[in-house]
């Protein structure tokens, strides 16, 4: 069979990964149909539909959730909303533009990122800090941008770059550790400067999960991971430096002393089994604080009830199945990893999410999937979905 005869993408995926992903030795015949942009294959439809569907929910419930408090502080009922619904109309052209972009572009945009997002995360400091924390760039009319949320992208991003050129060689200390080691330590250290411990544990976590399915050995990995978690928790408990999660912690230990954990447990206790209906519920007239951000599926479960929630968690399982189904079935480690890393990052915060919310663990200020307020979340999150739909083009996954 001639090089003219095989398909586009399969050639060009030969031909990309035959020597490590360097697409300058691709044959000349091959490199005529190297695009930028994929319309090969169709992308996946029940991942597509998925997101669309809790995108819906989202915007719902954080309406019903803030309209008290945009009433009361800003003085319009949709001031939030409003904002919310353009950054979902932005993220959603940004996702349907990344569906048909060629993943594999990404190895040439993984260093910048990284170098991007360390940038961002180093200009936050000498910024001035707002809510008397560095976490937030204003960028005048256009709001606030969150450097942490570009850091959980670029980790996973760079990650599954180097991992995939050196696939061979995990099992190594030089290749399988040192590298994710230099560039964790930064990224953390700028990270707890701000501080955002929740944003520390949630890069740690993602990074820890994408070398593991990198292949990682097991001993490095724990030894590597070991001595960081260690870091993390003298830095929490004994340090002094880091003193609103030694409070937070004391809070999870007394929930009632708590007036945002005390508020949540009374929204979801009052919920029942099918809520007190959509619109419906008490707690976000100025009893639990800012309904719309962190705690709103606190609103979720005191409006829907153990139903609806139920049904919004299955939702969320079944996005990240599926998202994890079509990674697992790309044509090369590349797209394998970072799908699969994507993914994990929706499930993580879900669950983290609903576990602060139930104080199941400490508060640490991790926003809810599609459904807290913040543009920087939301459209990033939904340019990650186009990414994955970039990916299901050329997944043997079956897309119907």
């Amino acid at each position: 069979m001639t090089t003219e005869s095989v398909p586009a993408d399969r050639a060009v995926f030969a031909a990309k990964h035959r020597d490590g992903g360097n697409s300058a030795s691709m044959p000349g015949k091959v490199r005529k149909k190297f695009r930028i942009f994929s319309v090969r294959g169709g992308m996946d439809l029940p991942f597509l539909f998925l997101v669309f569907v809790l995108v819906v929910i989202g915007l719902v419930m954080m309406f019903s959730a803030s309209y008290a408090n945009a009433s009361y502080y800003m003085n319009d009922s949709y001031y939030y909303i409003k904002k919310q619904v353009v950054f979902a109309l932005i993220g959603i052209a940004a996702m349907i533009g990344l569906s048909y972009f060629d993943y594999h572009h990404f190895h040439k945009l993984a260093i910048p990122v990284l170098i991007f997002s360390i940038a961002l995360l180093g200009l936050v400091l000498v910024t001035p800090a707002i809510n008397g924390v560095h976490r937030w760039l204003r960028l005048g009319p256009l709001g606030q941008l969150q450097p942490s949320e570009v850091a959980k992208f670029a980790i996973i991003l760079a990650f599954s770059h180097l991992i995939s050129l050196n696939f061979s060689r995990m099992g190594t200390f030089r290749y399988g550790v040192l590298p994710y080691l230099l560039i964790l330590v930064p990224v953390c250290a700028l990270l707890i400067k701000e501080p955002h411990i929740s944003a520390t544990v949630i890069i740690l976590a993602l990074a820890a999960m994408v070398l593991f399915i990198g292949g990682v050995k097991l001993h490095y990995f724990v030894i590597s991971f070991g001595i960081v978690g260690a870091g993390l928790i003298y830095l929490i408990k004994f340090s002094g430096k880091v003193e609103y999660a030694g409070s937070r912690i004391a809070g999870w230990k007394d929930p009632l002393s708590t007036y945002q954990t005390k508020q949540s447990l009374y929204a979801i206790g009052s919920g029942g089994m099918l809520g007190l209906g959509l619109g419906q519920s008490r707690q976000k007239y100025l009893f639990l604080p800012e309904p719309q951000n962190d705690f709103i599926f606190a609103i979720v479960c005191e409006e829907l009830g153990f139903v609806g929630a139920l049904i919004i968690i299955i939702l969320f399982a079944m996005l990240v199945w599926r998202g994890v189904s079509i990674s697992l079935r790309a044509q090369d480690k590349f797209g394998m990893l970072l799908g699969t890393g994507l993914m994990l990052q929706v499930g993580l915060q879900v669950v983290l999410n609903i576990a602060v919310v139930t104080n199941t663990i400490p508060n640490t200020g991790i926003s809810l999937p599609f459904f807290s307020y913040g543009g920087t979340s939301l459209v990033i999150l939904l340019a990650e979905m186009g990414i994955v739909l970039s990916i299901s083009r050329t997944s043997s996954v079956e897309k119907t």
